[in-house]
């Protein structure tokens, strides 16, 4: 028998009650969100399930929303998927704005472990418990985070590139 939406989200719910919210069946990807604090229970439960078997971490990223309220101004978004029932899931968890930290997964999926020195290199965003949180691509004395709202895209001073061409207009033409 097919693994189906609603039977996932009857096992987590039974199992975590409040804690997994928001259900959402986004075209072919069944997404809710998880509170930051119970993200590695969640994610355990999901791969060690014998119904469920979400055994592949396909992504792991961040999100900046700077608009929201202090303590959802980052998500960090993970998509599982069960081979099995080639079933993907989507989970955000929001943190805070100030301090944003999260526990790893890695010591769950090691996959992971490039993932989220990903999202701490762009993002700022600690992974609790991470075996060698890094920069992965940026320079080492890089004190911002690039991928923040508040990073800027370009040098505005920069008279070599014409944003029509980026598909950026400042005027009608």
């Amino acid at each position: 028998m097919a693994l189906e939406t609603n039977e996932i989200q009857e096992k987590l719910v039974a199992t975590f009650g409040s804690d997994v919210f928001q259900f959402n069946q986004e075209k072919d990807i069944f997404s809710f969100e998880v509170a930051a604090d119970k993200i590695t229970a969640v994610i355990l439960f999901l791969k060690n399930d014998p119904v469920l078997r979400f055994h592949f971490l396909t992504d792991l990223c961040g999100v900046h929303y700077p608009d929201n309220e202090e303590t959802r101004q980052f998500a960090v978004v993970y998509h599982l998927h069960n081979w099995y029932e080639n079933k993907r899931i989507k989970i955000k968890a929001f943190i805070s704005g100030n301090n944003p930290e999260i526990k790893t997964v890695s010591n769950i999926f090691l996959s992971s472990n490039w993932m989220e020195r990903e999202a701490y290199d762009f993002f700022g965003i600690n992974f609790i418990g991470h075996p060698q949180l890094k920069r992965i691509l940026n320079m080492d004395e890089m004190v911002s985070f690039p991928m923040r709202k508040e990073f800027p895209m370009e040098d505005s001073g920069r008279t070599d590139k014409d944003d029509r061409f980026f598909g950026r207009t400042t005027a009608n033409c």
